[in-house]
């Protein structure tokens, strides 16, 4: 099939865009990367009367430091999020999550914003979002807001994404645990993941874990950060009698939905198995393996 007819417009700037916007109201959808509302269109599972290329927005496509935060533009690409020097050396969770993400030619075309606002459940920013506790800058006929990410993403592609608004940023608070991982499970390489783990920790002086942070995704319908297992973890010695234990609370603390293509208890064996193996790596890299 092909898409419905439409008005192409291709706006220079972020001011006209959201012009646009104002203008045709919810016949109108922004398009940048394409990766999810391409194949939607070519389907009609999506028939908006004006599409709007958000390609030209230059000053959306960023990522900077700034003071106690790393700020990413929603143009920003996949494939940039994989490599940029910045998310290296402060967040090299996202990176590790973004170049995870399908196969190449998505990575070259995705953009940040765009799987924010698309909110699959089994995505890995929107996990990496949550889990690390990001900000959204949204801009709108009635200026600029804030909401944090886990606020931002309400059900299954559902998001608190108002008419005529458009995801502009991504904040990420720093600095962040110098332990991480992310681990994920799909049937095939480039599928979305039927359970992943994004996790990120310190350890004191005594080699006790502080300040986790652990997510996971493709168990909800949103990815899910865990505090009760974060609070579980505080204080331990990061050793294999902890991590199983906080495996095994994990495990218990998810309700997965259940089908027959891919029952609960076996996305639950998954997620206790991810926790272990995201400690485990976590703690090798910390010793340069």
């Amino acid at each position: 099939m092909k898409p419905a007819p439409f008005t192409y417009h291709r706006p220079a700037s972020l001011a006209e865009a959201l012009a646009l916007l104002r203008t045709h109201g919810p016949a109108a959808k922004p398009i940048a990367g394409g990766q999810s509302l391409g194949p939607m269109l070519n389907m009609r599972l999506a028939r908006p009367g004006h599409l709007i290329d958000l390609n030209d927005l230059i000053e959306l496509d960023r990522v900077r430091v700034k003071e106690d935060m790393l700020e990413i533009g929603a143009l920003t690409r996949h494939h940039r999020l994989a490599n940029a020097p910045e998310v290296q050396r402060s967040l090299p969770l996202l990176g590790a999550a973004a170049a995870s993400i399908g196969h190449y030619a998505i990575r070259q075309r995705g953009t940040i914003g765009g799987s924010l606002a698309h909110a699959d459940p089994a995505a890995q920013l929107p996990l990496i979002a949550v889990t690390l506790g990001a900000t959204l800058v949204i801009s709108g006929p009635a200026g600029t807001r804030e909401v944090a990410a886990a606020d931002f993403l309400q059900s299954i592609m559902t998001v608190d994404l108002r008419d005529g608004e458009l995801i502009t940023a991504l904040r990420f608070p720093l600095p962040v645990g110098d332990r991480w991982a992310f681990e994920a499970f799909s049937r095939r390489h480039g599928d979305f993941a039927l359970v992943s783990v994004a996790l990120s920790f310190a350890r004191d002086a005594e080699g006790k874990i502080d300040a986790l942070r652990l997510g996971l995704g493709g168990v909800d319908t949103v990815p899910l950060r865990l505090p009760e297992i974060e609070a579980r973890a505080q204080g331990r010695l990061a050793d294999e009698d902890t991590i199983r234990d906080l495996a095994a609370a994990t495990a218990a603390a998810i309700a997965p939905e259940d089908s027959e293509q891919v029952p609960a208890v076996y996305r639950r064996e998954l997620a206790e198995t991810l926790v272990i193996r995201a400690f485990q790596s976590a703690l090798t890299r910390e010793e340069g393996a």
